[in-house]
């Protein structure tokens, strides 16, 4: 049944840097919503990307000595393939540098200039470069800036500014006749109280002190002021066509039924987003959730302690589903959280573990020792059966209507109370017991068929949340995954079919000691090389490596070798082979599969979406079974470590490399 159609967006991610963990949580956040709506029978359109202009930007670029798009299209691969890490299903990822929506950028600066919305003036003030903002000394918190707390610095400059006092009254007066609007309605009563009952100030809307942002088309010594830029990407990712007809997708997809953003960034998407978009004529957005932060627990994240903690760390620790779930559960709706290696442990070894996977790997066991892993109902039921029957039942709805209110942590906990009270149906059937009488094999049957059925439910449920997870649980009972429709029955899982011979170990036990002394040596080695970095820095240029020559070659024979720019489509790893790793590679039309040596730098998940140098017309070989039609071209270094060959520049799949 299609419900409609549901608009979902992140906050785009700024290509400052690499995100840590406490960014990676919305992504996965957003990602649960969506894919629980899309199971709920929505038509969800689910958009995320980055945010790459800014002064920052283009001082960190002339820190490493590149150009700012040289440096942004480097963060903006790294932040893709964290997304592509998480397990996340965006259907769109937008960069804030596409043709498309720089020109659309540009279009509506000019729009609103020359409807009045928008006039010329000067700028003096104090100027926060981390967050691009600009502060009265009034706004100060103890000297500093109230969103970061970094210093600012006094700055003098001619600008354009949006008139925000204008929409104001308007604004106010949609947030009180529409209550869902923002949430949670704390920071509803923060926007009303602290900014627009005392009064908007005119924004500024542009900048002459950098030059990396999308120039306004009519005064070139201005570039557009990161937030008109950043928060235009949620319209223009859609096809909106300023002062044109807008795509068909934009006017089935807009208004954004839900705007997922940091408590950080509310001010900008409750306020002045709102107002740009009144100017525009466009309606607002219907829901704007204003996420708590996930905090460290033993001090704040800093690059130079060396304890950031990003993604990929947790996963190589813990597993993509884990960390998802660590993530989503540990965040209170309000109020931020907290994490920790030592509540990791826990958690893992407590829910993940024993609570789920024990329950499957037990049920799946006695099936198999009991009935030789066929599962039936021979209709031997007991009262005790009507209770875990109503917990089955019960859990769609009460998660669906948790994941209504936004509240993913208590949608989880409803699934995880289904798979408590399986634990405990065991505890009360004690089907060991009902496994000595002969007579009671048929009800030891049905208690197994019971379990079974509940368990399924519970994995269709959670599939949302833990994708990878909910998939191994189904395909262990033999099963496929149910839609949310048909959660509304029990019984529905066929009897006499048969479970996996060997169940699989969802999650392994882990000993937090060993966890965190591993944790402790991998901060200690980054640190380390973070210090490293810095002397090199400061020494002269090291040497470079120096191979054996071979014998030269003619042109004639370089000639005779293809060289094209490939795109990653697909990568899984080999079966039986520590080494190697298969890729879908599309150059142009054609997809070769093209097996590398790479499994000890690249994950098979990094791999997918990345652009490659590739011999194209090397004669396929066989390795490890496995057909290769071409080679990736890497580079290694003295130690063994390799890295793929990319384009410098954004390059289309096919494109010659001569």
């Amino acid at each position: 049944m299609n419900k409609g159609k549901y608009y979902i967006t992140t906050a785009i991610a700024y290509t400052s840097g690499k995100p840590h963990i406490g960014n990676s949580y919305e992504i996965v956040l957003a990602d649960s919503i969506a894919r629980f709506k899309r199971k709920d029978g929505y038509d969800v359109f689910f958009q995320t990307g980055t945010d790459e202009h800014g002064q920052k930007i283009e001082l960190k670029a002339q820190e490493a000595g590149i150009t700012p798009k040289e440096y942004v299209d480097g963060v903006a691969g790294t932040i893709r393939n964290l997304w592509n890490l998480m397990d996340t299903s965006y259907d769109r990822f937008i960069r804030t540098t596409d043709d498309f929506h720089e020109k659309q950028v540009q279009k509506i600066f000019r729009k609103l200039y020359e409807q009045g919305d928008i006039y010329k003036g000067s700028y003096e003030g104090l100027y926060c470069t981390p967050c691009e903002s600009f502060w009265t000394e009034s706004q100060l918190v103890d000297g500093k800036c109230p969103d970061c707390g970094r210093e600012v610095k006094p700055a003098k400059e001619e600008a354009y500014f949006f008139k925000m006092s204008k929409y104001a009254d308007r604004l106010i007066e949609h947030i009180n006749s529409h209550p869902e609007f923002i949430q949670p309605v704390s920071r509803k009563n923060e926007m009303m109280n602290n900014f627009l009952l005392p009064g908007l100030q005119d924004l500024c809307v542009s900048r002459t002190s950098f030059t990396w942002g999308i120039p306004v088309d009519f005064d070139k010594k201005h570039v557009v002021y990161v937030w008109l830029d950043a928060l235009t990407n949620y319209i223009t990712g859609i096809g909106y066509e300023c002062g044109g007809e807008s795509s068909e997708q934009y006017h089935k997809l807009w208004p954004a039924d839900l705007h997922l953003i940091g408590k950080d960034i509310i001010r900008f998407h409750t306020i002045y987003w709102p107002i740009f978009l009144m100017a525009l004529g466009e309606p607002l957005p219907k829901q704007i959730f204003g996420h708590p932060w996930l905090l460290q627990g033993d001090g704040k994240m800093s690059k130079s302690k060396g304890n950031v903690l990003y993604a990929d760390d947790l996963v190589d620790f813990f597993g993509v589903d884990a960390v998802r779930y660590f993530v989503l559960h540990e965040m209170p709706f309000e109020n931020d959280g907290t994490i920790t290696w030592e509540l990791m442990v826990e958690r893992l070894n407590s829910d993940l573990a024993n609570t789920l996977g024990n329950l499957v790997n037990r049920t799946i066991s006695m099936s198999n020792k009991y009935f030789g892993g066929v599962v039936a109902d021979k209709g031997c039921g007991e009262d005790v059966d009507e209770d875990l029957k109503k917990a089955a039942l019960s859990a769609y709805p009460k998660t669906a209507g948790k994941m209504e209110e936004l509240r993913v942590a208590d949608a989880l906990t409803e699934i995880f109370a289904l798979f408590k009270r399986c634990n405990k149906y065991i505890d009360e059937t004690e089907p060991w017991v009902l496994a000595r009488d002969e007579a009671k094999k048929d009800r030891l049957s049905t208690v197994l068929y019971n379990l079974v059925e509940s368990i399924l439910i519970g994995a269709s449920l959670l599939e949302p949340f833990m994708p990878s997870t909910a998939k191994k649980i189904a395909g262990q009972l033999n099963a496929g995954l149910r839609g949310f429709e048909e959660l509304g029955e029990f019984g529905k899982y066929i009897s006499g079919n048969k479970v996996t011979e060997k169940p699989e170990i969802l999650f392994a036990r882990l000993d937090v000691k060993e966890v965190v002394e591993k944790a402790e040596a991998m901060f200690e080695e980054r640190k380390t090389k973070q210090a490293g970095v810095c002397k090199e820095k400061e020494a002269e240029p090291a040497d470079g490596i120096d191979l054996a020559p071979k014998a030269e070659i003619t042109y004639d024979m370089f000639d005779k070798m293809q060289f094209q720019v490939g795109e990653i489509i697909a990568c899984e790893e080999v079966p039986k082979s520590k080494k190697l790793l298969c890729s879908k590679v599309r150059i142009g039309s054609q997809v070769k599969q093209i097996v590398s040596g790479i499994k000890q730098h690249y994950s098979a998940k990094e791999m997918v979406g990345k652009k490659v140098m590739v011999l194209v017309n090397l004669k396929p070989a066989t390795l490890a079974g496995v057909v290769s039609e071409g080679m990736l071209l890497c580079a290694e270094d003295a130690e063994g470590n390799l890295a793929l060959l990319t384009p410098e520049k954004e390059m289309p799949s096919g494109a010659e490399i001569c």
